[in-house]
């Protein structure tokens, strides 16, 4: 099964940016759907930004405009780049990938990266 591990996480001041990159290991996840969920304190887990293997993106509303995520088939790499950001966007930022089989899905998690924003 594949691994996944997030990087690039940390402190930032409101209004600037940051990068977030998710290296998978164990298998390529070419044909995976990826994304980007994140989680607040005492706050459900939410999908930010996903990816599908045809390159097609979509975003929540709340950073619309303001996050990008892309991928990287070959380094086996997602990344989530981050501006304007704002203290809401404060949360441990989880990779995500989706594999579909013929029979259902398996899902996978990185371990999680701290973001956060300072006002």
């Amino acid at each position: 099964q594949v691994q996944l591990a997030e990087s690039g996480g940390g402190v930032v001041q409101a209004g600037g940016s940051m990068r977030l990159s998710c290296t998978a290991s164990g298998s390529p996840f070419g044909t995976y759907l990826l994304g980007w969920y994140r989680q607040a304190p005492g706050k459900q887990r939410e999908l930010v930004a996903s990816i599908t293997n045809g390159g097609g993106t979509n975003y929540a509303d709340s950073v619309w405009g303001r996050f990008t995520i892309s991928r990287d088939n070959a380094k086996n790499t997602v990344y989530l780049e981050m501006n304007s950001l704002k203290s809401e966007d404060t949360a441990v930022y989880y990779c995500h990938a989706r594999n579909t089989w013929y029979h259902g899905e398996e899902n996978f998690w990185g371990q999680g990266t701290q973001v956060t924003v300072s006002s």
